[in-house]
């Protein structure tokens, strides 16, 4: 399980005055796909905080290819890159109900052991449950 699918339908509030989604909500959808794909997973990113981790995002792109509009249904694909160590890595792709490719992503984020505010290596329990897809 690499890959995770979620839908998202564009609510009004999300688009521009030409009615495509504002540019920056990508990386509120990017957000939506790793929790979910952690979810999926049996990871808990609330219950990961409330044990003194948090993941910030070191580092976003967006490659945006053809605009997604108000009340599309888009599927956000997120899929794990590699195993990961002091950093998490996803790529996302985001299609429309036709299957055409509107946007493609990237997001790494750090570890950060919130008491020492340190990046720290992947807790076990999230090693664990990710070494069997590899």
């Amino acid at each position: 399980m690499l890959r995770h699918k979620l839908q998202i339908r564009v609510r009004y509030g999300e688009t521009d005055q030409m009615g495509y989604v504002y540019y920056g909500n990508y990386a509120q959808y990017f957000e939506m796909g790793r929790v979910e794909w952690l979810r999926n997973l049996g990871i808990s990113y609330k219950r990961m905080e409330d044990s003194g981790i948090m993941l910030p995002v070191l580092n976003l792109n967006v490659d945006y290819k053809k605009p997604a509009k108000y009340d599309d249904l888009l599927t956000l694909t997120t899929t794990l890159l590699k195993k990961p160590t002091v950093t998490i890595e996803f790529d996302f792709e985001i299609c429309n109900e036709s299957e055409e490719l509107l946007t493609k992503g990237y997001t790494s984020l750090v570890f950060i052991d919130m008491k020492r505010n340190r990046p720290t290596r992947a807790p076990q329990y999230i090693v664990e449950k990710i070494d069997g897809l590899f």
